[in-house]
């Protein structure tokens, strides 16, 4: 019996590691990319989004949380480009059935979709508008953040996503999670107004392509710190729940911050324009329609109930959902 709680225990300490080490840049930036976008958004939608300001925060972390209850779901939060050969936007068609019709779905849902995704996203979110179907506006608003976020992380876009072809184990957790989360509140989110995206698929792609213009450097800069590094002060340990972690020190993460000169702040600032201006811009493509016949509205007692359900099934680890792609 001793040993199979053992076993158990070590299972438990994995899973808690391996949400904390590849969950794009983490709960903490999510929640305030979504958050600080509000803020960018015209006097037209921003009543109405700024009354629902809490939800946006906590919702942001749904996508994430499905990862590990709806099949298909972890695909749509990266892009393995490097497998499509040295030159890969040279390789990848930008449309998915073009796309399809050169590598088949399946190699494409093995390698990532997540500029696709995005654009499937953003025709929700659009024609949530055209219904002013308050609930999924909301919803949609939230989710199509969080996978613009995920875009931005250069680590979302090669299959050396977590440094494990370069014995550099656990970067993709410190670079997205450990960093802003020591660092984030220094970081300046005021970002100005939002801007209205001529073509929302060609825009996912381009900061997919920023993205892995930058992962050499991720992965680069924190190969020559760690070479030179005092090993005694690389780590440090914290308390998550009830999980002692091996952590990245602060020290190690200030240093590595400066030799990116602020990326992951400069990623999340970007993250937040480019989410508050796809919001704008499916709300223009519905039509404009008027937000305040909304504001005030909330949630069913359905929809409310369901949310409980979700989130005590998710701090049990029984998290399941149905019907997310309506």
């Amino acid at each position: 019996m001793k040993q199979l709680f053992k076993i158990f225990l070590l299972a438990l300490i994995i899973f808690m590691i391996a949400i904390y080490t590849l969950t794009a840049w983490g709960f903490w930036s999510h929640q305030r990319i979504n958050r600080m976008a509000v803020f960018a958004l015209p006097p037209e939608m921003f009543g109405f989004y700024k009354y629902h300001i809490d939800y946006l925060t906590t919702h942001a972390v749904d996508p994430d949380k499905r990862r590990y209850a709806v099949e298909g779901e972890a695909a749509c939060h990266f892009i393995d480009l490097d497998r499509y050969g040295k030159n890969p936007f040279d390789s990848i068609p930008q449309y998915w059935n073009d796309a399809v019709a050169k590598y088949t779905e399946d190699t494409l849902m093995a390698h990532g979709i997540v500029p696709w995704h995005i654009e499937k996203m953003m025709f929700r979110l659009t024609n949530a508008f055209k219904q002013k179907d308050f609930e999924k506006i909301l919803k949609y608003s939230g989710d199509i953040g969080h996978y613009i976020g995920d875009a931005h992380v250069p680590l979302h876009c090669t299959q050396n996503y977590n440094g494990q072809l370069t014995n550099q184990h656990g970067i993709h957790g410190f670079w997205e999670s450990r960093v802003p989360e020591l660092i984030g509140e220094e970081y300046d989110f005021i970002t100005g107004r939002c801007r209205y995206i001529k073509n929302p698929l060609k825009e996912a792609w381009r900061i997919v392509k920023d993205s892995y213009n930058a992962h050499d450097s991720v992965l680069d800069f924190e190969r020559e710190l760690s070479s030179k590094f005092p090993a005694d002060r690389k780590y440090s340990y914290i308390q998550k729940g009830n999980v002692m972690m091996k952590v990245h020190s602060e020290e190690y993460a200030k240093a590595y911050d400066k030799m990116l000169n602020s990326m992951a702040e400069r990623r999340m600032r970007e993250s937040i324009i480019l989410v508050a201006s796809f919001w704008y811009t499916a709300w223009i493509n519905s039509g404009q329609p008027d937000l305040g016949e909304l504001s005030g509205k909330d949630f069913s007692e359905a929809t409310i109930e369901q949310m409980k359900k979700e989130e005590i099934d998710w701090n049990n680890g029984t998290l399941k959902v149905k019907g997310h792609d309506e």
